[in-house]
């Protein structure tokens, strides 16, 4: 479905408002699809993001160095991982270098949830299943070009 029926505009003033509304559009559907996703498992897209981060680290990691991996740079780091720690998905240890800082590891709960979700990761890609690789490649590369175009 177009955008223009989607949102029922018959008219944009130009492609560029089009494609900046487009975005928006889409960024907002991708993200009801993604929580929609997400509450089979019980997590948020902040909470899943933290739990990929910890175990892509391999290593106890502080909050401050989980945020600057997040996506999303908004969240408050601290309370998502208290969040995830009530529902043992995370544990905080205190730091070996620096007694007075705590690290976040992922629990063997956390992996095991996360290995569940990638047993199920083709149906979230079915999302994108209507783009062949060549069409997946250029739509990235607008995208890095469009964020790369304020440096």
């Amino acid at each position: 479905m177009s955008i223009n029926k989607d949102i029922n505009q018959r008219k944009f003033r130009n492609e560029h408002q089009k494609a900046m509304i487009n975005l928006i559009f889409t960024y907002n559907w991708l993200m009801e699809q993604t929580k929609n996703h997400l509450d089979q498992y019980d997590l948020t897209n902040q909470q899943f993001n933290i739990l990929r981060i910890l175990r892509g680290a391999g290593e106890p990691l502080s909050t401050l160095q989980i945020r600057q991996r997040m996506l999303d740079k908004m969240s408050d780091t601290s309370r998502i991982v208290d969040r995830l720690v009530k529902k043992n998905l995370v544990k905080k240890v205190v730091c070996e270098a620096d007694r007075r800082l705590v690290d976040v590891t992922i629990t063997q709960k956390g992996n095991e949830l996360l290995a569940e979700m990638d047993a199920h990761e083709s149906d979230w890609e079915k999302i994108l299943m209507n783009l062949d690789t060549k069409e997946a490649a250029q739509l990235n590369n607008l995208l890095d070009k469009l964020r790369n175009s304020q440096d």
